[in-house]
């Protein structure tokens, strides 16, 4: 059940979950590429943050690129610089499988590395189709929201806006100790009984999915192991 914070039971021993929503801010490094050696130098030199930017920042942008190109990297590199075998090189990186974005950019290097050392001719974007690196900046409101118990979740997420799941399902591998989705976490604290719900929750990969798709996913998880009256609180 979702309730305003001012409704919440101070009696509670457990947290209740208080629900945010964010939306990301686009920030310019002012590096840039035309081409392939100067997109390695680029990957080389920029901040962390435009690297986590340009695989997840386009689950809150309307995207127009073909689905099998799913960040930013590959994307450019089949449009920008008609690049198709390694623009499918880097479509099949999944972030998740990654220790931690200096790990993911090592990857990302050695894969670009590797077509530099295939071939001496050198494809240039033209000059409006640069790449251009970017930074995003998380902007956090806190919705006024709550869930008091692990049954309100089904009907709580089935709610939350695209933003809020982002956020607690995206944003939060980067944030928690656990490095784990924050309904996850939160359900750490009411014990053995939701630890199904967990693992179903934590086995869950975000990235090949929309943001709608994952609302769906988890509205359906935290039914079947909740109840279906948890999605009628």
């Amino acid at each position: 059940m979702i309730t305003s914070s001012s409704q919440v039971d101070r009696g509670n021993h457990h947290e209740a979950f208080r629900v945010r929503d964010c939306a990301l801010v686009a920030l310019a490094t002012g590096l840039s590429a035309q081409n392939l050696r100067e997109f390695r130098d680029g990957l080389q030199r920029v901040h962390e943050g435009s690297i986590y930017h340009h695989f997840w920042g386009r689950f809150l942008q309307p995207q127009f690129d073909e689905p099998e190109y799913n960040n930013d990297f590959a994307s450019w590199i089949y449009h920008g610089l008609h690049e198709k075998a390694l623009a499918e090189r880097l479509s099949v990186i999944d972030p998740t499988e990654y220790e931690d974005i200096s790990s993911l950019r090592e990857d990302i290097l050695e894969r670009v590395e590797e077509r530099l050392d295939e071939t001496e001719f050198v494809a240039w974007a033209r000059v409006d189709e640069q790449f251009h690196f970017v930074r995003s900046q998380i902007v956090v409101l806190d919705t006024g929201k709550i869930i008091e118990q692990p049954e309100g979740l089904a009907k709580a997420v089935s709610e939350m806006s695209l933003g809020s799941i982002f956020y607690h399902f995206i944003d939060a591998r980067r944030r928690t100790p656990e490095k784990i989705d924050d309904f996850s976490a939160w359900l750490l604290g009411w014990g053995e009984k939701y630890d199904t719900l967990r693992y179903s929750l934590m086995a869950i990969d975000p990235f090949f999915s929309s943001l709608k798709e994952l609302r769906r996913i988890i509205t359906s998880a935290a039914l079947l192991h909740l109840g279906e009256e948890a999605g009628h609180e």
